[in-house]
């Protein structure tokens, strides 16, 4: 009988994204890697492992990540905590409708390793209320610091509103909107000390996911032992002059 268990477990894991800096602290260059396997005609990669290969020892560390198969996986190296030591950030896309991502940021500090921050975990922390309103207004409240927002969505198309208000723009039905898990993280140093912050992009949907009122944008900084919330933005789409 054809095993197919058996064959795919004779696939072989490929390197699927590298990058190179000291992470263990001892200002020797190390070999930092993304293995994988790669699925025959498609760019979908399943078992995304992180190894670390000590430029000092030789010695290789991997480490399993708990969402550990997506799209095009990355690394990146840079100090997020303020030590003077590259800590390891990886994404990897999801490929699915709502451009929803996977990160994760690893210290490795003396060959030791510590997860500074999960996709999961940030998403379970920042939860969002989407409600349309009267008079053509999506109110967002983000529950983490408890601040409001307001969407004017007065230039959607007129059959869009007709759906949900009437003549006097009053809502037919209650609608909720909903805010999708991370879309984007991005390290920028915003205060210029070499440290990194990161910004969280979250979309803010309506009535189903296609339907786009803007992003939320939150700014992290590392702060003891977390990545704490800095300044947080909503950010709205433009019309065209």
């Amino acid at each position: 009988m054809y095993n197919c268990y058996n064959r795919a477990n004779m696939i072989k894991p490929s390197i699927v994204a590298y990058i190179r800096g000291d992470v263990t602290g001892d200002r020797i260059q190390d070999n930092v890697y993304l293995t994988g396997i790669r699925t025959p005609d498609s760019p979908f990669i399943q078992n995304i492992t992180l190894v670390i290969q000590n430029g000092m020892t030789g010695i290789i560390t991997s480490i399993a990540l708990s969402q550990n198969a997506g799209y095009n996986p990355t690394l990146f190296l840079g100090d997020f905590t303020g030590n003077l030591v590259n800590d390891i950030l990886i994404g990897i896309n999801s490929g699915g409708s709502g451009g929803i991502m996977y990160y994760y940021i690893y210290s490795f500090i003396n060959n030791t390793e510590k997860l500074l921050f999960d996709f999961n975990v940030y998403n379970d922390k920042y939860e969002y209320d989407v409600t349309y309103k009267n008079n053509y207004k999506v109110e967002v409240i983000s529950k983490i610091n408890n601040e409001k927002y307001i969407i004017d969505i007065s230039n959607k198309d007129i059959d869009y509103l007709n759906e949900i208000y009437d003549e006097n723009g009053k809502l037919k039905n209650p609608i909720n909107g909903f805010v999708n898990p991370i879309s984007g993280l991005y390290p920028v140093d915003f205060d210029s000390n070499k440290v990194y912050e990161l910004l969280v992009y979250q979309k803010i949907a309506g009535r189903y996911n296609a339907d786009s009122l803007g992003y939320v944008m939150n700014t992290l900084k590392w702060k003891e032992k977390i990545f704490a919330l800095d300044n947080q933005y909503v950010a709205i789409f433009g019309l065209e002059g």
